[in-house]
């Protein structure tokens, strides 16, 4: 296989294009293809398979030429520190811009990471490509669509999207994939722009509905706000570093990385050199004024070096602060800012649950593989630049997050926002984890994430599809009428959950979920250790959390697939979805079951965690002490030795347990009656079933406060701008009146029409020597010839005098 190393950038940009390919050639020709655009999915699917097939087969020749690490022999006395960067790919295809030195260009970055996103990206999405030519088959006819009314109370009738939606799906893929492996923060935002293109298109895909196009706009423009935090952090990267390259080019000097986390300092995390000196200009400033002699520019430079270290440290002389440090603060935060927005994260959350309004297929898509993904995913790309206080916000705001969106799940009755708000929680592990130094266990749960949470999407759609309805009240009893989609969403809540055999009683067994969220508890139970405050707050959060996750998730299952029927008609009309919808829904539930199982070593191939080990960040096993804030990022492996994993493991399948046990007494075995308990905390089930009032709050501060700035700047447009102008154009106009009067009417015109005048009274007198007699003539020519020797006579003797 290493005889194709070479050609592995070839193969994952040729992955990348093939989406675009499709999206143009759907563009051009898609709905003249005939067959009243059924061509069009399957050019979409050939396309996404081909970057699937395509993505495996890179991912065979870079793990067999790069061996997974074996895993390390942990014990309560073992820590692991690695001095060795992770093996990656750079390159540059083609330089947009150069700017003092610095280039602009389209880059490539392949790491372990890299290649474990493209194949969840694109695996998932050929699922959900097939599963939507069975969903969207309405989309081939005429549609009259009930939810969107006309003024007259009908029913809109439109032709069928069904070309459309494919178009737009491969455009999606593109551009997460080339989010995916772009080699600088520049192409990463023009990707990430790109996604959250692609997502108002689709979230809006039934724009006649005012809900589904309010949730679009609403899902763009909160992303705009995340996006001004991130275009923040970029240019103070830019402007300290004069790189947004993440590794090192050739030619272009050293990446953002690699400066600060260079080898000389062991992968260490340090203030670069050049933020010292952007932050230190007055300090640079005042040494060249208070030298006796000039400093050239290399006796200055020379200077300025000798001193660098003294002033990132805070030990000069009278001066303990340490330069750049908070520059490099301000940087991560911006950069997550970005994160918040696009995954969904406190206090961005509230567009994902709207985004709900696009067909089902968008809703797999954007809350498993892509757009909540690629938040996460830069979070762990941009892992080495961030310093424990902004891993501490980071923490912090997974954890408000997972706990919000677990609360409003619990009594949400529409069975897409339950998955909805089950996105916003786990996202909120996949932060926590990061926030406290699980960069593996975070990332681990990012791709199991996608498994479960994509079936359950997937498994929601063929629900609605039988009953047309999302209200969970309206079902109950279809596992009789849908068994395939019944069983393989409980696989996936049972995944989801984290519903395994603890490592106590020998070999973990378990789904995926199991796996990545034990790896995140023992993460979060580590750091406790280190900071008693925080972590407790944290680890109880997640435990809550977990416990919340199996009860919401086993309510929503029982009140659909249990029971009996709530709907008679519904009911009736019940049945299982077709096959191309039914076998993405067993492949993904495989997926769910098997994705992170630990055994695949023992046949010799590479386990998930294994896989993500390799693409850990150089440096980051580490210990880590912030200077501002008193917070320690413990490493990693700290969180997995026995006498943590143990104890964790067990409370993590008590919690995990407990809710399904509660789910059952309320829904299953209905001991406790929901309306009762409903009733008895009225005021909390209030605040949950409205979200925490996030949107009212939003709408009375941000967006009426918004429209009365408007109102009084309108106002004052009006009442002040507007009449100081009109008062300079009333002067204007009578200074213009004047003018027209007095001096171009009288002065200017009246001295043309007086030279005109006399100029006509001159030409009728002369006309009058013009009489046509020639003696007349003879006899003027006679005297003006006298007349004339006379005057030169008299002149020429003047002269001679």
């Amino acid at each position: 296989m290493e005889v194709f190393l070479p050609y592995l950038p070839s193969l994952l940009v040729t992955a990348v294009l093939l989406p675009l390919v499709s999206f143009c050639v759907i563009f051009l020709v898609g709905t003249r293809l005939g067959d009243r655009g059924k061509p069009a999915a399957w050019i979409a699917i050939s396309a996404i398979l081909a970057s699937t097939i395509l993505s495996f087969f890179s991912a065979g020749i870079w793990f067999s030429v790069h061996k997974t690490p074996t895993p390390h022999a942990m014990s309560d006395s073992h820590h692991v520190v690695e001095h060795h960067a992770p093996p990656v790919i750079t390159g540059s295809g083609y330089t947009l811009a150069s700017f003092a030195g610095a280039d602009v260009s389209i880059n490539y970055y392949i790491d372990a990471l890299t290649i474990l996103m493209f194949c969840m990206v694109t695996l998932i999405a050929t699922c959900i490509h097939f599963y939507s030519t069975g969903y969207m088959h309405e989309e081939l006819h005429e549609v009259v669509d009930n939810e969107a009314l006309l003024a007259d109370g009908e029913s809109i009738r439109r032709p069928g999207r069904y070309a459309r939606f494919f178009q737009a799906f491969s455009l999606f893929c593109f551009s997460m994939l080339g989010l995916v492996i772009s080699g600088n923060f520049l192409m990463t935002f023009v990707f990430w722009e790109l996604v959250g293109l692609c997502s108002w298109l689709l979230i809006g895909f039934y724009v006649e509905r005012q809900s589904a196009s309010t949730a679009a706009n609403k899902a763009f423009i909160v992303n705009r706000i995340g996006d001004f935090g991130m275009l923040i952090g970029l240019m103070a990267l830019w402007a300290s570093l004069g790189t947004l390259n993440f590794g090192d080019m050739p030619g272009s000097g050293s990446g953002v990385f690699s400066q600060m986390r260079s080898e000389e300092n062991h992968f260490g995390l340090k203030v670069p050199d050049g933020m010292v000196r952007l932050v230190a200009a007055d300090r640079i400033d005042e040494m060249a004024l208070a030298s006796p002699v000039p400093l050239n520019q290399e006796q200055l430079a020379a200077k300025v070096n000798a001193s660098i270290k003294a002033w990132r440290d805070g030990t000069t002389d009278g001066d303990t602060t340490k330069y750049g440090y908070t520059l490099l603060i301000v940087a991560g935060l911006g950069i997550f800012c970005g994160c918040v927005g696009k995954s969904a994260q406190f206090p961005l959350h509230v567009w994902l649950p709207d985004a709900m309004e696009g067909p089902t297929p968008v809703s797999a898509l954007v809350h498993s593989a892509t757009m909540v993904a690629a938040g996460v995913f830069l979070v762990a790309r941009s892992y080495p630049i961030f310093l424990p206080e902004v891993l501490l916000v980071i923490a912090c705001v997974g954890c408000v997050t997972l706990f919000l969106g677990a609360t409003i799940a619990l009594v949400s009755t529409d069975i897409k926002r339950v998955l909805a708000y089950s996105t916003v929680s786990q996202l909120g592990y996949m932060m926590l984890a990061l926030g406290v130094g699980g960069w593996a266990a975070g990332v681990m749960h990012l791709i199991t994430h996608a498994c479960f949470k994509s079936l359950l999407f997937l498994c929601s759609g063929s629900v609605i599809h039988a009953v047309h309805s999302n209200e969970m009240p309206h079902m109950g009893g279809l596992i009789r009428k849908m068994p395939w989609t019944g069983y393989t969403m409980l696989v996936g809540c049972l995944a989801i959950s984290g519903i395994g055999i603890p490592s106590i009683f020998g070999l973990p067994i378990g789904l995926s979920g199991y796996y990545s969220k034990d790896a995140i508890l023992e993460q979060v139970f580590s750091f406790r250790h280190f900071n008693p405050v925080w972590g407790t707050v944290f680890f109880g959060a997640a435990c809550g959390g977990a416990c919340l996750t199996a009860f919401y998730m086993f309510r929503m299952w029982y009140l659909t697939f249990l029971g009996e029927p709530r709907s008679a008609h519904k009911h009736e009309h019940a049945h299982e979805s077709p096959k191309a919808m039914v076998v993405p829904l067993v492949l993904l539930a495989i997926l769910a079951v098997v994705v992170a199982w630990p055994i695949y070593d023992s046949i010799g191939l590479p386990t998930l965690s294994r896989t993500i080990e390799q693409a850990r960040p150089a440096g980051i096993w580490q210990d880590m002490a912030g200077s501002h804030w008193n917070v320690t990022m413990p490493e990693e492996s700290k969180g997995h030795v026995a006498a943590v994993k143990g104890p964790v493991g067990v409370l993590a399948f008590g919690a995990a347990v407990s809710g399904i046990v509660l789910a059952s007494v309320f829904y299953l075995w209905k001991t406790l009656d929901p309306a009762d308990v409903r009733r008895s905390f009225d005021p909390i089930y209030r605040v949950l079933f409205n979200k925490w009032y996030f949107d009212e709050v939003y709408q009375a501060v941000f967006v009426r406060g918004a429209l009365a700035v408007a109102t009084c700047v309108s106002l004052f447009d009006r009442l002040v701008i507007d009449r100081v102008v009109d008062g300079f154009a009333w002067l204007v106009v009578g200074f213009a009146t004047l003018s027209d009067n007095w001096v171009d009417r009288r002065g200017i015109d009246g001295f043309v029409n007086w030279f005109s005048r006399q100029t006509y009274r001159l030409g009728s007198s002369l006309r009058m020597l013009q009489t046509g007699s020639l003696r007349q003539y003879v006899m003027l020519i006679v005297v003006s010839t006298v007349a004339l020797f006379l005057i030169l006579s008299f002149w020429t003797y003047s002269l001679a005098q």
